[in-house]
């Protein structure tokens, strides 16, 4: 299952704990896209992601200042 998260236009750190509530509800093996503009969250996600030991599956810029991340849960 894929679950896309859109919190285009939240500051930081807010995309991150809206990842993290998120990713609360997803299965071993799903997948979690977050779509932001908060240039924090490039570092933030995927430092999250790996401290949890989840996996990022995709990293793509879709603007000048926004990103969709992918992260596969553990």
């Amino acid at each position: 299952m894929k679950k896309t998260l859109e919190v285009l236009g939240m500051v930081c750190p807010f995309p991150l704990i809206e990842a993290k509530e998120a990713m609360k509800d997803l299965s071993s093996g799903d997948e979690l896209e977050v779509q932001f503009d908060c240039t924090q969250g490039t570092e933030s996600i995927p430092r999250w992601a790996a401290e949890e030991g989840h996996e990022v599956v995709e990293y793509e810029q879709l603007g000048e200042a926004a990103w969709t991340i992918t992260v596969k849960k553990k």
